[in-house]
């Protein structure tokens, strides 16, 4: 999928498992682009994400027909393994990663399986991370649904203008009864061309 030229928004999001997060999917409706990596869980996700326009989403260990509501065969045959949204500025590739190594040695597997990306999203693991230190970037914006979150849950918005792309995550509250609260963004950065890429949060540690 290529995005038209201008500032476009997009919606990192990954992990919802059948239930997106109410407070994530208000994010991402806001945005220009939705990129899911996997463990999606019902097309019932993906239709709530459906009015974005543009939606990108790839197939996780987890999306399988024993684990989907009858009825989604058609949106679950769909699912590919990979896949890339051309962006201004660069490209983004979103996988599961689950097929990709071990923890601490994931990332390195993932830029060398897709070293022309500029960002490479993935999930699996429900552990939200921002590894900025190379290019590709590989980001886990964490899980998006209701289950392991390890502290609430979250996605990665990123912001592109050209070459300068910035991300800004999110982090939302638990919520054991009535309604929860946004936490502000956990971090917002401004990042230049590829070459000048910063450094930010790192290694996933997850499974």
């Amino acid at each position: 999928m290529i995005a038209r030229a201008g500032v476009q928004r997009v919606a990192l999001l990954a992990d919802s498992h059948g239930a997106l997060d109410a407070r994530v999917a208000a994010l991402a409706l806001g945005c220009d682009f939705v990129v899911h990596a996997g463990d999606v869980g019902s097309a019932a996700v993906l239709a709530q994400l459906a009015p974005v326009g543009a939606l990108v989403a790839v197939r996780g260990n987890n999306d399988v027909t024993t684990k989907w509501p009858r009825g989604g065969g058609v949106v679950l045959d769909a699912l590919p393994e990979s896949a890339s949204l051309e962006l201004p500025g660069g490209r983004i590739v979103a996988v599961h990663g689950h097929r990709h190594g071990p923890p601490a040695r994931r990332h390195l597997r993932l830029r060398r399986a897709f070293p022309a990306a500029r960002c490479i999203v993935y999930g699996h693991s429900h552990r939200l991370c921002c590894d900025v230190d190379d290019v590709p970037w590989v980001i886990n914006p964490g899980a998006c649904g209701l289950a392991r979150t390890f502290g609430g849950a979250s996605c990665v918005v990123l912001t592109a203008a050209g070459d300068r792309w910035m991300l800004s995550v999110h982090r939302f509250a638990i919520v054991s009864s009535g309604r929860g609260n946004a936490a502000p963004p956990r971090w917002r950065r401004d990042f230049p061309a590829p070459s000048q890429a910063g450094a930010g949060p790192g290694e996933d540690g997850g499974a």
